[in-house]
């Protein structure tokens, strides 16, 4: 079981989330013990991390917001804080590939996100339509948007946006990466289990695995702050739990 686990998930998980995994299936077992059959095994994670950032610094420093989240990434309250930034994939060849994810803070879901060639302004407004859509119709209480204060963000479109769908918009300070952690954390995850180390591929292969990595990692990739549940499951189980 261990071994299965290990390999259906390429070899992300460590003893933790095994343990986890374990779990929710009904095994009863110490997390020592499926550190210790791990080690016996051989079973390490081959991953590793580089830190590659892509910046799209732009304008005049804070004049546009205010950083409203301060670091406080944490909220019981679903839709309530979200975060948005852009990164940068080599493809084969010259390309380059683009991607705009906005997460939900309260349980680390994509809820939407854009792919393109070129960081454009309609790139990053793609996904935040779509994410209006989920919350007009489903948030409880007035959300909150978090960014770097990359042009795309400063841009008039996207602040009128924002206004006129009632939504609180707020901003890292300039080159101050722990601002905005919960995104850049998720690009660290995203970047290790599924881009480094691996050989470049084609724009259009690289789209297709980003694709199925979202999808994977909303649906069954467990978090331990989670308990054990992966982003979709806990949204779901907390929805049945209040109702």
């Amino acid at each position: 079981m261990i071994t299965n686990l290990f390999h259906k998930h390429d070899g992300t998980y460590g003893y933790r989330r095994i343990t986890f995994e374990l779990r929710n299936q009904g095994y009863i077992i110490n997390h020592k013990k499926v550190q210790r059959i791990m080690s016996e095994l051989g079973l390490k994670s081959e991953k590793f991390t580089r830190k590659s950032r892509y910046k799209s610094y732009k304008g005049t420093v804070g004049k546009v917001a205010h950083n409203r989240m301060n670091r406080r990434f944490y909220t019981p309250v679903r839709l309530q804080k979200l975060v948005t930034d852009v990164t940068e994939f080599k493809c084969a060849g010259e390309e380059k590939l683009y991607l705009s994810p906005i997460m939900d803070v309260f349980n680390g879901e994509i809820i939407s996100f854009g792919i393109s060639k070129r960081p454009t302004l309609d790139f990053v407004l793609k996904p935040l339509k779509e994410a209006l859509d989920t919350i007009e119709t489903e948030a409880e209480y007035r959300t909150t948007i978090h960014s770097d204060q990359g042009w795309h963000y400063q841009h008039r479109t996207w602040v009128k946006t924002l206004k006129k769908h009632r939504i609180f918009q707020s901003m890292s300070r300039k080159a101050n990466c722990a601002d905005n952690a919960a995104m850049e954390n998720f690009f660290g995850i995203l970047k290790q289990e599924m881009y480094y180390g691996e050989e470049l591929v084609s724009y259009e292969e690289l789209e297709r695995k980003l694709e199925g990595y979202i999808n994977y990692y909303n649906h069954d990739r467990i978090k331990a702050k989670l308990a054990g549940l992966s982003p979709i499951q806990y949204r779901t189980q907390t929805s049945q739990s209040a109702s």
